[in-house]
């Protein structure tokens, strides 16, 4: 019986913004979502959700939780700008500020769980300097938080794959050690050999099964440019729906309407994703267009007050406001639709299981002091409770000052 198993009731609250209800726990998962109180007061602990809204817990699907300085003193920006001057800056400051390191994803991760983020797919930087390091430290902060917040890995060369030689050696040994995806990085610009850098990366996939994540921030046809190798790739080795992801993907969005929608009539017949930070400084992806072709994509934070930028607080549910405001999304529809993806599709990318507040689903449920998920939205609402995996956080308990 549901009332013999449960761990956790969570009492009066309004999944979606529909009925009220009881969300009944029983270990990690939900056992079942009933009307209230049709399970008694027993063993399990009780939380009183006084008619919040409740959400599945947000996804993060493009992270880069080994790299923050955050909890440490103001870091003023430095170094060049652009792709190249940040990664030389970065590899000139980050021994200092202890990045990679275990502390440093511990406490992104901390503040993640914070706003609600339960999932998250995170790039790990792999290179010749650090090796495999901060793939071990990610996965000891995830360890840390006792799997509250559930990780995906990418394995990800930010300073090229081709032009430093040993990386692809080292995303192979990443492969076989674990990682769910391996990364890549604009094939032209940076290794000014795409055909090189994607036959390298798609031959690891081939032979070990993981998945690709590529950076993607080249413009316009060159970009485009590179979506079509990506795909030629995806459907020359038969690479499995959903393996293959583009992050960033400017060129999208710079093409003219008719080679975007073969593009992504392209990637919807093999399965291949995108995900966007919602840079505020650039057009959006088109969200009717994507949906109308049956591309997912998905919400990312990026870097949270790292060497590239001071901008950035983890918050998941902000991006997917910055993503709807300056792409202009009004409609209640098409505000629920990105709620949605902020959450309960953008699971497929770290998860294969049902992500969402339903019998069987893991119990990650955000609880929120909003009308309905617009509201939330719209507002950028604070979270009231956050419930990963069965387990109960106090957002007020997980603060911490950004410089602590």
């Amino acid at each position: 019986m549901v009332d013999d198993d449960a761990t956790l009731l969570i009492r009066d609250v309004r999944p979606w913004g529909g009925d009220r209800a009881d969300v009944v726990v029983a270990g990690s998962r939900i056992a079942a979502v009933t009307a209230p109180g049709a399970v008694p007061d027993g063993t399990a602990t009780v939380v009183e959700g006084r008619g919040r809204l409740a959400l599945p817990g947000l996804v993060n699907t493009h992270a880069h939780v080994d790299k923050s300085w955050w909890g440490h003193p103001w870091e003023s920006y430095g170094g060049e700008g652009g792709t190249e001057g940040r990664i030389a800056h970065e590899r000139a400051r980050r021994d200092a500020l202890g990045i990679p390191g275990e502390a440093v994803a511990t406490r992104v991760l901390r503040e993640s769980l914070r706003t609600g983020t339960t999932r998250v797919r995170t790039h790990v930087d792999v290179d010749l300097g650090v090796g495999l390091r901060g793939i071990e430290a990610v996965r000891a902060a995830g360890a840390a938080l006792d799997g509250a917040v559930e990780l995906s890995i990418v394995a990800f060369p930010q300073d090229g794959v081709l032009r430093r030689p040993g990386v692809l050696d080292l995303l192979r040994q990443a492969a076989l050690a674990g990682a769910d995806h391996i990364g890549g990085l604009d094939p032209s610009l940076i290794d000014r050999d795409p055909v090189g850098q994607l036959d390298g990366l798609f031959a690891i996939a081939a032979d070990t099964g993981c998945g690709i994540d590529v950076h993607l921030h080249e413009p316009a046809e060159l970009g485009a440019f590179s979506f079509d190798l990506v795909l030629d790739r995806v459907e020359r080795l038969g690479i499995a729906p959903g393996k293959v992801n583009i992050a960033h993907g400017f060129a999208i969005v710079d093409v003219d309407p008719v080679r975007r929608r073969d593009l992504l009539a392209r990637m919807a017949a093999l399965g291949v994703t995108m995900t966007t930070v919602a840079p505020v400084r650039l057009k959006q992806l088109p969200l009717h267009e994507f949906d109308a072709a049956g591309v997912r994509f998905g919400f990312g934070t990026d870097g949270i007050r790292d060497l590239w930028s001071p901008y950035g607080d983890g918050d998941l549910l902000g991006i997917a406001w910055q993503y709807a405001r300056a792409g202009g999304v009004v409609r209640d529809e098409d505000l629920v639709r990105v709620v949605e993806i902020a959450s309960r599709e953008g699971a497929r990318f770290v998860t294969d299981e049902e992500h969402d507040l339903v019998a069987g689903a893991r119990a990650d449920v955000v609880l929120v002091d909003a009308e309905n998920p617009m509201d939330a939205l719209v507002r950028r609402v604070p979270r009231s409770l956050v419930v990963a995996g069965g387990r109960v956080f106090d957002p007020a308990e997980l603060a911490q000052h950004p410089w602590e």
